[in-house]
């Protein structure tokens, strides 16, 4: 069985040319947390949805799940229940062996859920995470051009100087 663990819906950015000229990523549209970590979840606890073969596909579904209780943990509120129970499960590691890795993949599935269960309750996410004020960075030619300017400007008044 091959999980599809990207869609082209999960792939939230795009290839385009920044303003130097090489290829960079820029943002896509946002998706909404609660949503994305369902659809995760749908993945291991649907009845449909057949059990992952390798270990590999169980550490990247673990993986994943993990990086949704830490996205929900920011969003639900401090005292969740829910909330203390899934990061106990996500600081813990993948157990070896079939059965119990698949067991620890469950319970993990289990906790994402309930805590996108406590963030619908709660009143969902936010449209938009704050953002902190970014201050202007030169250009690198422009620093270049400053420094060169300066240390011309220092070489004139010591050329200037008279010599003793």
């Amino acid at each position: 069985m091959r999980l599809p663990l990207t869609s082209r819906r999960d792939i939230g950015s795009r290839v385009t040319p920044s303003r130097q000229g090489s290829i960079g990523t820029t943002p896509g549209p946002q998706r909404d947390i609660a949503v994305t970590a369902a659809e995760t979840v749908a993945l291991v606890l649907d009845e449909k949805s057949p059990l992952p073969e390798s270990a590999g596909e169980v550490v990247e579904l673990a993986r994943r799940l993990r990086g949704h209780i830490g996205q929900l943990g920011a969003v639900v509120p401090p005292g969740a229940p829910a909330l203390r129970g899934a990061q106990q499960l996500a600081s813990a590691g993948v157990p070896d062996g079939y059965m119990p890795s698949r067991v620890h993949l469950v319970k993990l599935a289990e906790a994402t859920q309930a805590l996108v269960a406590a963030v619908q309750a709660h009143g969902g996410v936010p449209a938009k995470p704050m953002r902190r004020r970014r201050w202007w960075r030169p250009q690198l030619n422009v620093l270049r051009g400053s420094v060169f300017a300066v240390a011309f400007a220092l070489l004139a008044l010591a050329a200037s100087a008279p010599r003793a």
